[in-house]
């Protein structure tokens, strides 16, 4: 088969290699889709400490049983499924809080196992043991199933924030997330308006034609905290996610959130300027409420394929590009340049 494998920083080579051997507590999955995401961009130049090289990339996956191990029950061949990219352990303090999410011993598929940008990938134990591996419910297609590993990231996050109906909300960043974060919103949570900001103009055209903010804001142009005032008549946002790894929009979401506002830390920053200035007088003085999202639990994917399934949450439209998987390293590219919504590879 062949396989996309990350061997060093800017070192990743489309391969052959042999079709993997399952144990009896694991699960052979013929890969039919595995979208790319900014992480997966951010691996191809930098790695990952939490990546061990050689791997096979990819981590937004979903396909067909192949094979099934004998310890293995519940799955049979030919079911479609669609895999948890992070793995919680089950057994720490935060699992058995119920927080999944921040597993202190998580693990994470593409990082200490082989990925989706394969024909055939190993569904490991511990992806069973948590429940991981997911049905994909008749009429989602692999596609539309393997956007569901972002879109549980997106889950966890707005179920911290409260996001009532009626509510402003603003999200930074015109990516796939900030599409993502912005249909949830609507369609999940039924917030009022939300006003969508990028600095790239040519993205934030191509996302608002798809997900259709109430506002848009370039803001390359207009000074961002100033303008959601005007919009708001000077009150400010109830929700502001900031799904983009610029330190400015997290100094900005503080300035612009309303009284009692709920601000998500969602993009990561870069480790080697992770810091903002915070006017902690805003924090204190408006009662704001500023949480960090990392990742999801695997709840958080389930309730992904229903919402796909109901039509609640749309994602077919989101994903602008699909390549083969001879073409894969043509979808880092594409992500990094900012040129479509999702890009999927089909092996």
């Amino acid at each position: 088969m062949k396989v996309v494998r990350f061997h060093a920083p800017e070192d990743v080579r489309i391969e052959d290699a042999p079709i993997p051997q399952i144990t009896a507590d694991e699960v052979l999955l013929k890969v039919r889709n595995c979208s790319t995401c900014g992480t997966d961009v951010k691996i191809f130049h930098n790695g990952h400490q939490n990546l061990t090289p050689p791997r096979v990339m990819g981590h937004e996956i979903a396909g067909e049983v192949a094979e099934v191990g004998a310890n293995v029950t519940g799955w049979v061949v030919g079911d479609r499924a669609q895999v948890i990219a992070a793995i919680p352990c089950g057994e720490c303090h935060e699992c058995r809080k119920g927080w999944m999410a921040v597993c202190e011993n998580q693990t994470s598929i593409g990082y200490q196992y082989d990925g989706g940008f394969a024909e055939y990938m190993v569904v490991p134990q511990a992806v069973l043991k948590v429940d991981g591996l997911n049905r994909i419910p008749d009429g989602v297609g692999f596609d539309e199933a393997s956007a569901a590993e972002p879109f549980a990231c997106a889950i966890n996050a707005q179920e911290l924030l409260g996001i009532e109906e009626g509510d402003t909300v603003v999200v930074f960043g015109a990516g796939p997330i900030g599409c993502i974060h912005t249909r949830i919103a609507r369609g999940v949570h039924r917030a009022g308006r939300v006003f969508l900001v990028d600095v790239n103009a040519e993205r934030l055209e191509m996302s608002a034609a798809a997900v259709k903010p109430d506002e848009v804001i370039d803001a390359s142009k207009v000074d961002v905290v100033a303008e959601v005032m005007r919009l708001t008549g000077g009150r400010g946002a109830d929700v502001v996610i900031t799904a983009t790894a610029a330190n400015i929009t997290q100094e900005q979401a503080i300035a612009m959130a309303a009284r009692n506002g709920r601000i998500s830390f969602f993009g990561g920053l870069p480790k080697t300027n992770p810091t903002i200035t915070c006017d902690s007088n805003l924090v204190h003085y408006r009662q704001l409420h500023i949480h960090g999202a990392n990742g999801s639990a695997p709840k958080h994917n389930k309730l992904a394929l229903e919402y796909i399934a109901s039509g609640q949450v749309p994602v077919k439209d989101l994903i602008t590009v699909h390549l083969p998987l001879e073409r894969a390293l043509e979808a880092f590219d594409i992500v990094a340049k900012g040129q479509a919504i999702k890009v999927t590879v089909e092996p």
